[in-house]
């Protein structure tokens, strides 16, 4: 389906619904009828995108200084506060990559025992086990390159019918 008739499909179903429904049911049926049908459903897992075993303290502190300098020069943007957010850019990439590097020779140091010996033979493991779940699909697409979203087209897709 085109991104134009799609979003069309979607306004004429929800103005046919929210006519019929009572007026406190509208936004949670909304979210959990038509966001569903039209939009899909994600995984609901939240995706990490950055390692942060290694942050302490210093790292935490600093990051939240330079959030709150974003914003002060969000809100006023002089040339002082921007200069004030750089400042504090560099600050803490350099207290990142020291609060990393320190992490990790630690982490070298404590593998080279034999309590770490244990703790690499059981990473190895659970990596080994989290490349073989293959229970759920992330993506599949049907055969002219769409991304199918219900249960059943994917099942059909699967199963090798046509769609």
């Amino acid at each position: 389906m085109k991104k134009e008739e799609c979003c069309e499909e979607f306004r004429q179903t929800l103005r046919q619904a929210l006519g019929s429904q009572r007026k406190e049911d509208k936004e949670t049926w909304w979210w959990n009828e038509q966001g569903r049908k039209v939009l899909g459903v994600s995984s609901g897992k939240r995706k990490e995108d950055k390692e942060t075993w290694w942050w302490n303290e210093e790292v935490q502190d600093s990051i939240q200084r330079k959030r709150l300098a974003k914003k002060k020069w969000d809100m006023d943007s002089t040339e002082e506060n921007r200069q004030e957010y750089k400042e504090l850019q560099r600050r803490v990439k350099r207290e990142v990559s020291k609060a990393k590097q320190k992490a990790y020779d630690e982490l070298y140091t404590r593998l080279d025992t034999r309590e770490g010996e244990k703790d690499l033979y059981r990473l190895a493991r659970q990596r080994d086990r989290d490349g073989k779940d293959v229970q759920q699909v992330r993506v599949i697409k049907d055969r002219d390159g769409r991304v199918l979203t219900s249960e059943e087209s994917v099942q059909g897709r699967w199963k090798g019918k046509v769609l």
